[in-house]
């Protein structure tokens, strides 16, 4: 059995439902001990806020401009242009994070459709 139908298999999902259970869980429950512990506008949770703020962006913006699998097939122009959409919502709606989101996925929908 080669290493792609392994993976397929109920067992391989199995195996690596485990290993990712083994390796994130442990880390979950830590910063909960940790971050249980700290108030909410100490310095150190600011720092840990502003890690994955700038986590998420550096995500956001790889997949806008070195896009992966489905969004491959979408032009440069309607990313960005889905991705300015989505910012303009969060901010217009009172930094509303669902609103800007869904909004910049309709908009990356709508420009995939019109330009097909």
């Amino acid at each position: 059995m080669d290493a792609a139908t392994f993976m397929a298999s109920p067992v391989g999902l199995l195996a690596i439902l485990a290993i990712a259970l083994f390796v994130h869980e442990p880390w979950r429950w830590l910063g909960l001990y940790v971050g249980n512990s700290l108030p909410a506008g100490s310095e150190v949770f600011e720092v840990v806020r502003f890690m994955a703020t700038a986590l998420v962006a550096g995500l956001v913006m790889r997949l806008v401009l070195f896009p992966a699998g489905a969004l491959e097939n979408v032009g440069l122009a309607v990313r960005l242009t889905a991705l300015i959409a989505g910012i303009a919502l969060f901010f217009a709606f009172r930094r509303h994070l669902g609103i800007g989101v869904f909004g910049a996925a309709a908009v990356l929908v709508a420009g995939q459709l019109i330009t097909q």
